[in-house]
């Protein structure tokens, strides 16, 4: 149930305001028949009304009050950015052990580390994920061999991985073989495909920056957001498109 004031949402819109998980996740639930509506399963796009109860595998779920948490966790290698408590041993919701529940946004592979945030606003997970929003991730990678000028050249000016060409972006080599990118795109193992793609190995991967936020934390630590560093978040989502695309951020 929600509060009466409310007009009637989508369930993952309802989903998501109730901090539960982002609307994309919620989709997968309702895909996976995990939700029910006043005891009956929902379809996508299906609308809760007030004093409709809502369930999520028996659980109510409701509306509350409670004030949004933002943190920004400074993630180790070996951990997996999944909210599947059941399935991955080392996922990162157990790691964190926070007591309300969060959920990452976008996701880090199992052995990069470095900045992800975790909120359990299912809001600002949908506008940060969107692909066209140009959002800036900013990496220190370390590679098996000497970096050549050649290399950051093509680096930064697209690779063909997946289908497609890479957007332009920043590189810069930083010593022999470390280099600083800044992607505005969020392409599966991304950085990892673009240097196989040009005959180098991944050795190190760390994400030190996220929009306007960085890392400033020891591996396996968390912080909350500032409000400074959050009033900028949202001011830099403030003309995110409703228009979205799959990305791993």
């Amino acid at each position: 149930m929600y509060p009466m004031s409310l007009v009637s949402i989508r369930i993952n819109k309802f989903l998501s305001e109730a901090g539960y998980c982002s609307r994309r996740q919620a989709d997968k639930l309702i895909e996976a028949k995990r939700v029910k509506i006043n005891g009956v399963i929902p379809q996508i796009g299906t609308k809760v009304n007030p004093n409709d109860e809502v369930r999520v595998d028996d659980k109510v779920i409701v509306i509350g009050k409670k004030e949004k948490i933002y943190i920004a966790f400074n993630k180790p290698r070996g951990i997996v950015c999944t909210t599947d408590t059941k399935r991955e041993k080392n996922n990162i919701i157990d790691y964190i052990n926070f007591p309300e529940r969060i959920f990452p946004i976008g996701r880090l592979d199992k052995p990069s580390e470095g900045l992800i945030f975790l909120t359990s606003d299912g809001d600002i997970v949908n506008k940060i994920l969107r692909a066209s929003n140009h959002h800036e991730k900013e990496y220190i990678v370390t590679v098996n061999r000497t970096i050549s000028l050649d290399f950051i050249s093509k680096m930064g000016n697209g690779v063909p991985i997946l289908d497609t060409i890479t957007k332009k972006c920043f590189v810069e080599k930083i010593d022999s073989r470390r280099f600083r990118i800044i992607l505005t795109q969020g392409l599966n193992r991304q950085i990892r495909r673009m240097c196989e793609h040009l005959s180098y190995e991944v050795k190190q991967l760390k994400r030190v920056r996220i929009m306007n936020i960085k890392l400033d934390t020891n591996p396996g630590e968390w912080r909350y957001f500032t409000k400074k560093e959050l009033s900028r978040i949202n001011l830099l989502l403030k003309d995110s498109k409703k228009t979205s695309r799959k990305t791993n951020f």
